[in-house]
């Protein structure tokens, strides 16, 4: 009895219940409404998904405008230690899954290893100092990584994600691999990022996944999905530069936007999230009767109709 009481994802399901509850008679008012509801729950789905990468998004600009000068602590360093004790409270009250959080953190190396190879070779530099780091890259820099691997393992589960045409499983592994090499190899051999482009509509165009915002499953192509999931990641990163908590060589002598060359970038690294992630939550077929249980039916409904010729 008390640790269901006392378990804070259970509380705020509860509380999600109670607001269904009172909002679903207004929406059954009328399909405009009804929609209405729709949008708003799948919007609160989102927010919900983004839970990390949200908390991590306001500590990088807060700090950016409220840190004091000359505090004992580095901002860099406070953003660790804050990134480790979210993860720790969202795991602590299960509202993140361990499973879950060991891809999340092998995403993390993975990300913090591109990030030693890049800074290295200049492509964005940390400009403040810190204790917590190795070589040129603050630790905090692999929770934002993180981020990506924990929005989209807790929206597979939040939206109930199935798929239609999903590739096979060698598929998405393979691109993922090849861009994830690409952004080393490109320093010395020929860039392959417009194949890696290719590869993946070629995988991916006859996709679709499936997800539930209320009641109705909706559909999307998986390539549109993961195109606006490259632009939300593109956005955040805007705020991220603009908070200084890293910058492009172009923004050393003050902020501007990140060029939009880095969208495809994030889709391709994107990529290796999602596959990551894959290894949590296999990819489902949408849902239909199988052979078996229509074979069953096939069979009942010849039996009876035979009782009736019979009866007849």
């Amino acid at each position: 009895m008390g640790e269901a009481r006392t378990n804070l994802k259970d509380r705020i399901k509860a509380r999600v219940e109670v607001f269904e509850a009172w909002a679903r008679p207004w929406a059954e008012r009328g399909p405009a409404r009804a929609s209405a509801f729709e949008f708003l729950l799948f919007g609160l789905k989102q927010a919900w998904a983004s839970l990390f990468g949200g908390a991590m998004l306001l500590l990088l600009v807060g700090t950016h405008w409220l840190w004091p000068a000359h505090a004992p602590l580095a901002r860099y360093d406070f953003l660790v230690i804050a990134a480790v004790a979210i993860q720790a409270a969202m795991l602590g009250t299960r509202l993140e899954r361990w499973d879950e959080a060991v891809v999340i953190l092998i995403f993390h190396l993975v990300g913090t290893g591109m990030e030693l190879f890049k800074t290295a070779h200049g492509s964005w530099i940390y400009p403040e100092p810190s204790s917590l780091r190795i070589g040129g890259v603050p630790l905090f820099s692999g929770f934002m990584y993180a981020c990506i691997g924990s929005y989209i393992a807790r929206a597979w589960r939040l939206f109930e994600i199935t798929f239609e045409r999903y590739p096979p499983v060698w598929g998405p592994w393979l691109l993922a691999l090849l861009a994830y090499a690409n952004f080393f190899t490109h320093h010395y051999l020929p860039d392959i990022r417009w194949g890696l482009f290719a590869f993946s509509v070629a995988l991916f165009g006859p996709a679709w996944f499936r997800f539930t915002p209320d009641r109705a499953p909706r559909r999307m192509p998986m390539l549109l999905g993961f195109l606006l999931v490259a632009l939300f990641i593109w956005i955040a990163e805007n705020a991220g530069t603009f908070a200084n908590a890293w910058i492009y060589p172009a923004q050393r002598g003050g902020w501007s936007v990140v060029p939009l060359s880095k969208l495809g970038s994030w889709y391709l690294l994107m990529m290796l999230s999602f596959v990551l992630v894959t290894v949590v939550h296999r990819p489902r077929p949408e849902e239909g009767p199988s052979a078996s249980s229509t074979l069953v039916f096939a069979a009942a409904k010849a039996y009876l109709a035979r009782s009736r010729i019979k009866e007849s």
